[in-house]
């Protein structure tokens, strides 16, 4: 289990970030449909959702998904793949995308993927991924029980945890911890008396 921290929904995240996303896409280790099988849980992209219902199951298709609130650090990305499942809905309706080894969830609207039944309600058996990347920071229970291993990623977002790289504008400078070379700051003690005390 991965989680892909820095657009965690539930945190305050968009949920449609493609920072992460992008960059799994040019991997060369999941171009294969041979390659480790990744699930990526989620990515709204309601023109993918609309193309691969009118196209139906194993039909090729390409839409661009994500970036339609957070385009700050990656734009709309370019999908293409193999509609691999359908899950239609009156709220939100879901579909796979898979492309190489990758195997994308696609949403009409921002959907958090806590509990393993969201998995499996996609036809997955997600004990049985090698990878399953998901927008989150700490994982609730159910995810947490699936997990071989887990790691939380420092991917870009609304809620980026990289704490020392954000765009800090309104801090006096410099200061710890993000300053590494900032001089020894004074530590010496320095009493000062209460209002309400008297002068000695």
């Amino acid at each position: 289990m991965i989680s892909d921290m820095g657009d965690n929904p539930t945190a305050g995240g968009a949920g449609d970030v493609t920072w992460t996303l992008a960059r799994l896409l040019e991997r060369k280790e999941f171009r294969s449909p041979r390659g480790p099988k990744l699930i990526y849980a989620s990515i709204p992209g309601p023109k993918m959702v609309e193309k691969a219902l009118a196209a139906g199951l194993g039909a090729q298709v390409e839409a661009y998904v994500g970036a339609m609130v957070d385009d700050r650090y990656q734009p709309p990305v370019l999908l293409g793949g193999t509609v691999e499942f359908i899950r239609e809905s009156d709220t939100n309706t879901e579909v796979v995308i898979k492309t190489g080894s990758l195997h994308v969830i696609v949403t009409q609207k921002r959907k958090p993927y806590h509990y393993e039944s969201d998995f499996e309600n996609l036809g997955f058996q997600p004990r049985e991924a090698d990878i399953i990347m998901i927008k989150v920071g700490y994982l609730p229970e159910s995810v947490y029980n699936m997990r071989g291993d887990w790691m939380m990623a420092l991917t870009r977002g609304g809620v980026d945890q990289n704490l020392s790289e954000l765009p800090y504008r309104r801090i006096q400078r410099p200061m710890f911890p993000l300053d590494k070379d900032m001089p020894e700051p004074p530590l010496d003690v320095v009493f000062v008396n209460s209002p309400e005390s008297k002068p000695g």
